[in-house]
């Protein structure tokens, strides 16, 4: 098995958690906060989604699907269209609604398909390559492409999770 080939199963693992995780789930629960100081399912999977879709293209030189592709017209979030939700006051993760969770899916989606095209095109020397020398050690695009994994994971599992709350204060 190549690199590649675990990076890609990494990520198709998130997707799955993702629609799993917001499969059947509307608008009130999707932004349900368990307190005013957390965040909801909605921001959760749309900030992995933005952070996928922010570091992969810088690191392969690509377009953000949110913007290329509209779906920063499509959510029409009270932010600036270039926010990822990094740092993300309570009041910023308040502004995050969707009135779906097919949204969240799609625009997931589409940031799936990018970055799976970008990660069958790798060779292993490339994982080596420098993209961020703002870090000591520089970040390379293997080290950039793990934390992506990371982090989408953690979020991913937040979500779960709170979904799991829920759905237990309402049984």
């Amino acid at each position: 098995m190549h690199a590649k080939d675990i990076l890609i199963d990494g990520f198709n693992r998130i997707r799955e958690e993702v629609h799993a995780t917001v499969e059947g789930l509307g608008p009130q629960e999707l932004s349900a906060r368990p307190s005013p100081d957390t965040n909801s399912i909605a921001w959760l999977v749309w900030h992995l989604t933005r952070v996928q879709d922010d570091h992969m293209a810088d690191a392969f030189g690509l377009e953000q699907v949110w913007l290329s592709q509209d779906w920063a017209k499509r959510f029409g979030l009270d932010l600036p269209r270039r926010d990822t939700g990094y740092g993300h006051s309570p009041a910023k993760v308040a502004r995050v609604r969707v009135d779906s969770a097919e949204l969240l899916t799609g625009y997931h989606d589409a940031v799936q398909e990018q970055s799976l095209e970008a990660l069958r095109g790798l060779a292993a020397k490339d994982l080596e390559r420098v993209i961020d020398e703002r870090w000591d050690p520089p970040v390379t695009l293997g080290v950039r492409l793990v934390s992506v994994l990371s982090d989408d994971l953690q979020h991913v599992g937040q979500a779960a999770y709170l979904r799991g709350l829920l759905q237990s204060a309402a049984a």
